[in-house]
């Protein structure tokens, strides 16, 4: 059991005030209804009430260097969209919802996916992956009054940031994914450890939390390199490393992670002469699949996130059959059915009402898991617990999941992760 130390922040919920818009257009959008036209206005306000339709928006990554985690996550949302309207809806209607692209930090087409969906009156916006992207675009989602709910999110920054009590992830903060890492790294016999990490706040924060484990627990980070991940090349910074020759390597990246792996094979620091470990924005079973067979023999990598059972992964495959990685499904999953849950027990689509109701939904009352039987038991009185495919989670005064689980995979000569991780550990966020 990894304990972890108390963090938090009041979820203080208010009406939120009005907020101007950029209209600008670009980024791909469907939706499951037909609707207005998907141009933003000049400028849109915040409503103060729903319309009676709970209205969702994706916010996930089509293109960029998240873009392997886009298919789970989508696959994630309309699975459990199918069961919630299949089952009668939210409020007596089917639930709307509009796909759109988050893209990248190197790109505006997260800024411009925001503008189409809150122009489309979304209550709740589920994304975006990357915390990077999350982090600017909060001001907006949260100041038009929508929730925003990401699957992905796991900067230690969203525990205290300013989102007036409308930011919500079932993905845990990095403390946790950090903390087993260390250990992981350190328990495996490496006690020099050098670690490549992308400068932005997910990599940064997540390469503190695994030094400070490491070196806590008696191990030595020989050097650490905070790389631009848009940098065309990386040789100056793997051979900042080869220079301290570390017996243990953690990599912490996105897309980019597979120009350093062959730098570091072109280098002579290949996975078979020194540990290699991953973490959830790289594990990928699509990433480096043409590189020569065994290159990531033997890799580790944690993903947060309990086990998705068999017949969970079937309905995902049976959304989308081209599925290659589960990573985060399960979350979006769940974010899916919680939204659904609070609006039913809010019985209002608007955001800031829905907010006031997640903390209740997922925890404290009757337990159940899935969105039919957890809307009965609503509508006959009961209090529920709304236990997810993910892990239970249990929102904490910052918004974060109480409880959470990391798996550790590892990839085989195929380079290619088994889907059925080694290990769980679970943790406690108290806050």
């Amino acid at each position: 059991m990894v304990r972890i130390a108390p963090v938090g922040r009041a979820l203080a919920v208010a009406a939120a005030a009005s907020l101007a818009l950029t209209a600008c257009g670009g980024g791909s959008d469907t939706a499951t209804q037909p609707s207005e036209s998907a141009a933003a206005p000049s400028s849109a306000a915040p409503a103060a009430k729903g319309d009676g339709t709970l209205t969702l928006g994706t916010l996930l990554p089509q293109t960029g260097s998240l873009a392997f985690l886009g298919p789970p996550e989508i696959a994630g949302v309309d699975a459990a969209l199918k069961e919630i309207n299949e089952a009668g809806g939210v409020l007596g209607k089917p639930v709307v919802k509009y796909d759109t692209d988050s893209g990248d930090t190197t790109t505006n087409i997260a800024s411009q996916s925001v503008d189409k969906l809150l122009a489309q009156k979304a209550d709740a916006i589920i994304g975006a992956a990357s915390s990077s992207v999350s982090e600017s675009v909060i001001d907006k989602i949260t100041g038009a009054g929508a929730i925003q709910f990401s699957p992905a999110n796991t900067s230690d920054k969203f525990t205290t940031i300013e989102d007036k009590g409308l930011y919500f992830r079932t993905s845990p903060p990095d403390k946790l994914q950090g903390r087993v890492l260390g250990d992981l790294v350190v328990a495996d016999g490496n006690d020099t450890v050098g670690i490549l990490a992308m400068q932005d706040s997910y990599g940064t924060g997540l390469a503190d939390q695994v030094s400070k484990t490491v070196t806590d627990s008696g191990g030595q980070v020989v050097e650490r390199v905070d790389y631009d991940p848009k940098a065309a090349d990386f040789s100056a910074d793997v051979a900042k490393l080869k220079a301290k020759n570390p017996k243990g390597i953690v990599l912490i990246g996105f897309e980019e992670t597979s120009k350093v792996v062959q730098e570091l094979v072109k280098q002579g620091m290949p996975a078979s002469k020194h540990k290699w470990y991953m973490v959830d924005g790289n594990t990928s079973n699509t990433n480096y699949v043409k590189m020569p067979k065994g290159t990531l023999t033997g890799v580790k990598g944690t993903i947060p996130g309990a086990a998705a059972p068999e017949d969970f992964q079937k309905k995902l495959l049976a959304t989308n059959p081209k599925l290659q990685d589960f990573s985060y499904g399960p979350e979006s999953y769940d974010a899916t059915n919680l939204l659904a849950l609070a609006a039913e027990a809010a019985k209002s689509d608007a955001g800031t009402d829905i907010a006031k109701k997640l903390p209740e939904v997922s925890k404290g009352g009757e337990k159940c898991n899935d969105f039919k039987s957890c809307a009965e038991l609503l509508k006959a009185g009961k209090d529920i617990d709304y236990e997810g495919v993910s892990g239970p989670v249990e929102f904490n005064d910052a918004g974060d999941p109480a409880v959470a689980t990391i798996g550790i995979y590892q990839y085989g000569d195929n380079n290619r992760y088994a889907t059925k991780a080694l290990e769980y550990r679970t943790g406690n966020i108290a806050g």
